[in-house]
């Protein structure tokens, strides 16, 4: 038998559940899913999946529901009303920053 250790990790109840459930539904237990990810880690040199942020992008007005449209315009009403005005040249400058346009 190979040399083996154990590895202990807490983690959400919940998603252990969820994850064992879709596990024994292929075959597989929760150690082998272990083992297939260090085995991964190992061969990948890192984790075998991108792990990064999603990247935020404006959304244009016409992907908008009228309700998320109707949302975003009462906040702006709600900052002109608070004294938040922000000129075209700030939105440009905030719009160049945040998201490279």
């Amino acid at each position: 038998m190979a040399n083996t250790t154990a590895v202990y990790a807490r983690i959400d109840s919940g998603l252990k559940e969820n994850a064992e459930s879709i596990l024994a539904k292929l075959g597989i237990s929760p150690s082998g899913a272990i083992q297939m990810l260090y085995s991964q880690i190992v061969l990948q040199q890192g984790m075998p999946f991108e792990l990064k942020l999603p990247a935020k992008k404006p959304v244009a007005i016409g992907g908008m529901t009228r309700e998320e449209l109707d949302a975003e315009l009462m906040k702006g009403v709600a900052s002109l009303k608070d004294g938040k005005a922000v000129s075209a040249d700030d939105v440009d400058a905030l719009l160049a920053e945040e998201f490279g346009i």
